[in-house]
């Protein structure tokens, strides 16, 4: 089980990967916080963009990581995944029941 972690562009591009996962049963449930401030280099130059983040709880990372980069806009989207070592019982079991159907 993993929490896995992707911007987007804005809140359309992220609520469109969150609901194309959840319909696929990629994912048992997404949060999405709709502004934050990211600075990266890109072309060697340091950006600063307005993005929305997603928190994706999933089983299987890959399957995930190809549906976000069918539906992503960028040229190399952010696709990080940490491993879930510890949560409730009951919210792991939730999750389990959700995506192993």
């Amino acid at each position: 089980m993993q929490l896995i972690v992707t911007t987007t562009k804005d809140m359309q591009e992220a609520k469109k990967i969150a609901k194309e996962l959840l319909q696929n049963r990629l994912a048992a449930c997404i949060n999405i916080v709709p502004k934050i401030t990211s600075l990266y280099i890109w072309d060697e130059q340091i950006v600063e963009d307005s993005e929305a983040l997603l928190f994706i709880k999933a089983i299987d990372f890959y399957k995930v990581e190809r549906a976000i980069k069918q539906l992503h806009s960028y040229e190399v989207p952010e696709i990080i995944a940490f491993d879930i070592e510890k949560g409730s019982n009951e919210y792991l079991g939730w999750i389990r029941e959700v995506l192993l159907q």
